[in-house]
């Protein structure tokens, strides 16, 4: 047996079992090493149940006093009663009714899950649904034959727990943490009789140097820890052996950025000039002073475009910080050059609002260079064919100098004329793949440019990520708004007080000013909605019409899930389901909350209803009456949430505010505050609300600040659902973290940038050959490190 010997051919697997974990990522030898404990368990020093304190995650081992199966109102409730001493704590299973038979009393049984206080008996414990596990402990009924081999790997040590490789077949339930501990035992006992290595991944000298163990040391100290082994540093993947694996992660994906950044410095792109005919193009658009950080920003990105290397740079700006102005002027350096320029936004609604703004800012300029006016063209997939066969003629003859559109501006039949700009909005949103082929458009004569490219994000992201999400790119952070700005005040309310806010929208209203309602879902009662961050947990059922107009008071039994970073097994960020007790709301939606307000709390105001299913044509006439003043109050789900520019409007309302993101909050908040005008936003939520969203709720109200708000939202759904893995090209980690091993990410990025320039000490010319090996063959086919 060696590392890349079949799962199948291992003692206790077999062809049958080995392609139900093949479903898990785990094929190979190797595979199941990097199959990780998720926790550990202390069952050397078993912690007394007296020493517990309630409302927290607890391990309990105990010797089992008896057991009963109750029949209840809801179906059968299996009690198990685990002592120690005087102590005991109740375990209860609902619909538990198979696991009648499994305990004997004086068995040895370990618990894991949330102690709770007993309600019936004061001082006592209980656990509902937690995890179990029967001991094998010698001499206790029960133990004995298969179970006395593996005595000694189940007391008296720490021992990991797995997550289980069994699916839904009759024999998955056996593939669970026992079984897969079991197993790892013997393929270690029998690797190590043969002598078996793991290939080294990190050379010798570099691993010394950083005090790291061998890649097969470091395997065996995870699984099967040492005594003695903190286990603070265990659960919190500490260890030396923990930060070893880790480094190797971060250490192959930094060197593969390092190496892209290598090659795009060596590749011949376009030197832009800067002459007197760009800067009177520059000057003649400002209608406004720009902030002192959006001069400092477009300097470096025109110094960028000066450079015979082609431009890679992420803008980064917070809402409303004007990084569309930043970009449509770096664009009229590519135009002023005798270039075309490219803008590609996610949705209809965004492009749309930026061809606006760009027909505003633009349609009545005259190109110094040509004498003529600026050529704005939009492509959607929503336009009429003709219009965009049109259109794509010319691109195409080189009639158009800014091509405004969503996912349609790289369909094959989309060809530029001379392509010299490439802006990505809300990059994010994009697979790296579209921003790559948009970026390798052929010219007329066949010929791919090598464009500059600038890509923009209104979603904050920590430096440290940025480093590996755009680790190819060179990052300006737009870091004021704009001047006349007024902070806006943020407030959480509930149902219960709905007519004091719509008679808040009144006054404003009254005032002169404008509102946005928010909705998380278009219409019906089971209607999909995946544009909301949280929503993978709610199920809408009809909902219930109330006298305040669209916030509902009817409850219901469920819970409000958030997503928790983390990497377990073959995943990059793990869902756990947080189980509330109480009741949860259905879902308001926007039609037929708009009808209720029209005739009933908002009844005399002007609204209009905008949301994802209108056509082009409709979303485009209700935004343009809503800037002009002829809708008070607009009625939308999130489509609003990027690019919807009203300085009139003065107030964010937005119900189910708990359903939603952080992120998706602040884009949404960020809708108001463009004006002179006092601004408000008001999240409205249900009277119970899940201690995650709660904090959500409190940081809005708390700050204005994006990337303080990005980085609770990392917290709490991973870096994985934060930029959604692979749409946005983010590597999968088999155990790294990028949140909680950032320290780690850096000191392997300065490593990475030392190895490319051949910088690193003791390292022999075949370890540092067989390192490029291993970037190529593996790690750049694994996380897809396309250029992008």
């Amino acid at each position: 047996m060696d590392l890349s010997t079949p799962i199948k051919y291992v003692r206790r697997v077999g062809e049958r079992v080995a392609a139900d974990m093949a479903k898990r990522g785990v094929e190979t030898v190797e595979d199941l090493l990097y199959h990780l404990p998720f926790r550990y368990e202390d069952r050397l020093n078993i912690q007394p149940i007296a020493s517990l304190q309630a409302n927290t995650m607890a391990s309990v081992i105990g010797e089992v006093r008896g057991s009963t199966l109750l029949e209840t109102r809801t179906g059968p409730l299996f009690e198990l009663t685990v002592g120690q001493g005087v102590h005991s704590v109740k375990a209860m299973w609902f619909r538990g009714s198979y696991l009648q038979g499994k305990f004997q009393v004086g068995q040895t049984v370990a618990l894991y899950g949330k102690l709770e206080p007993s309600r019936s008996n004061a001082g006592k414990f209980k656990m509902v649904q937690p995890q179990w596990e029967i001991l094998p402990v010698p001499g206790a009924p029960g133990s004995g034959g298969a179970d006395a081999e593996f005595a000694l790997l189940e007391m008296g040590r720490i021992v990991p727990i797995y997550e289980t490789l069994g699916g839904t077949t009759p024999w998955g339930a056996k593939l669970g943490s026992k079984w897969v501990r079991r197993l790892l035992w013997s393929i270690f006992e029998e690797l190590i009789e043969a002598n078996v290595t793991a290939d080294e991944t990190i050379p010798l000298g570099l691993s010394k140097r950083l005090g790291l163990p061998s890649r097969m040391e470091a395997l065996r100290a995870i699984h099967f820890p040492e005594a003695g082994t903190p286990m603070t540093q265990l659960m919190s993947y500490q260890t030396p052996a923990h930060r070893r694996l880790i480094f190797e992660e971060f250490f192959y994906l930094e060197l593969g950025l390092e190496l892209k950044r290598k090659k795009l410095r060596e590749r011949e792109g376009t030197a832009f000039t800067t002459g007197p005919e760009v800067r009177e193009a520059l000057k003649q658009m400002l209608p406004f002073h720009p902030t002192a950080a959006q001069k400092r920003v477009l300097a470096e990105i025109v110094a960028d475009m000066r450079q015979t290397r082609p431009m890679r740079r992420l803008l980064q700006g917070d809402v409303g910080s004007g990084k569309t102005i930043v970009a449509l002027q770096a664009a009229l350096v590519a135009i002023e050059n005798g270039y075309q320029a490219a803008m590609m936004a996610p949705t209809e609604i965004l492009a749309t609002q930026h061809y606006l703004s760009a027909r505003k800012l633009l349609g009545e300029k005259v190109s110094p260079r040509t004498g003529r006016p600026y050529r704005v063209t939009l492509l959607t997939g929503s336009l009429k064919e003709e219009m965009k066969r049109e259109g794509r003629g010319r691109v195409f003859r080189g009639e158009s100098d800014l091509v405004i559109g969503t996912h349609a501006l790289q369909e094959d039949k989309v060809d530029f004329f001379n392509l010299g700009l490439v802006i990505v909005d809300e990059q994010h949103r994009f697979g790296v793949q579209q921003r790559f082929r948009l970026m390798k458009k052929p010219g007329p004569d066949g010929r791919v440019t090598d464009p500059d490219v600038l890509v923009m994000t209104a979603t904050p992201i920590p430096r440290t990520l940025a480093l590996t999400v755009y680790g190819d790119l060179e990052a300006s952070v737009i870091d004021e708004l704009p001047p006349g700005r007024t902070p806006i005040i943020t407030r959480r309310t509930t149902e219960e007080r709905a007519p004091d806010v719509w008679e808040f929208v009144r006054k404003q209203v009254a005032l002169g000013h404008q509102a946005y309602l928010v909705y998380p879902v278009i219409e019906g009662a089971k209607e999909e909605h995946p544009e909301l961050d949280f929503a993978q947990d709610v199920e809408p059922e009809a909902s219930a019409k109330t006298k305040y107009g669209g916030l509902s008071t009817a409850l219901r039994s469920g819970r409000d899930d958030a997503s928790v970073g983390g990497r377990k097994g073959k995943k990059t960020a793990k869902k756990k389901a947080v189980q509330t007790s109480f009741p949860k709301q259905p879902l308001r939606s926007a039609v037929e909350s708009f009808e209720e307000l029209q005739h009933g709390a908002l009844h005399g105001l002007k609204l209009g209803l905008l949301h994802g299913r209108l056509s082009s044509d409709e979303k485009e006439v209700t935004m343009a009456r809503f800037k002009r003043g002829e809708i008070n109050v607009l009625v939308a789900t999130t489509v609003i949430e990027v690019g919807v520019d009203v300085p009139n409007a003065s107030v964010m309302v937005i119900e189910h505010a708990e359903r939603f993101g952080l992120a998706q909050l602040h884009q949404l908040r960020g809708r108001v505050g463009r004006g002179a005008a006092k601004s408000y936003c008001l999240l409205v939520t249900g009277a119970h609300v899940s201690p995650e969203a709660d904090e959500r709720l409190d940081a809005m109200v708390r700050t204005q600040n994006g990337f303080e708000l990005a980085e609770l939202d990392l917290q709490q759904r991973g870096p994985g659902e934060f930029f959604g893995t692979r749409q946005a090209g983010l590597p999968e980690f088999r155990v790294a973290n990028l949140i909680r091993d950032r320290e780690v990410l850096e000191m392997a990025k300065g490593e990475a940038v030392k190895f490319a320039a051949g910088e690193a000490d003791g390292i022999s010319a075949e370890e540092r050959e067989a390192v490029w090996v291993r970037l190529r063959e593996q790690w750049q086919r694994r996380y897809g490190l396309v250029e992008a």
